[in-house]
């Protein structure tokens, strides 16, 4: 089951989203940015990081944001990308909240 925003709200600090199930992230830009998966970003067939973390600037911050369809956003940096999409699942699966990590160790 997907679990979508209910709202998304876009700061200079990062980007906070308000899910369906109540459940809260918030993120920082530069960390979302560095985990963009688009063919630009990560290597389509090896899956290999073609992005060097370090060529993101600390004070990145997404402009704007687009909803794709109903499974991902879309955001626009102000380092001029914005080819990356960025599916439900996986900003779940990026949420640095306490409950989320723990979640994720005891899965493991």
């Amino acid at each position: 089951m997907i679990i979508e925003p209910q709202k998304v709200e876009v700061f200079a600090e990062g980007i906070s989203i308000i899910w369906k199930d109540s459940h809260k992230s918030f993120f920082e830009s530069k960390y979302l940015r560095i985990n963009c998966s688009c063919a630009q970003c990560v290597e389509e067939w090896t899956n290999r990081q073609l992005l060097d973390p370090t060529t993101i600037p600390e004070d990145i911050q997404a402009l704007d944001y687009l909803w794709v369809g109903k499974y991902a956003l879309q955001f626009l940096w102000s380092d001029t990308h914005s080819t990356g999409i960025y599916p439900f699942t996986m900003l779940r699966n990026l949420c640095m909240c306490n409950e989320c990590k723990n979640s994720r160790k005891a899965s493991k």
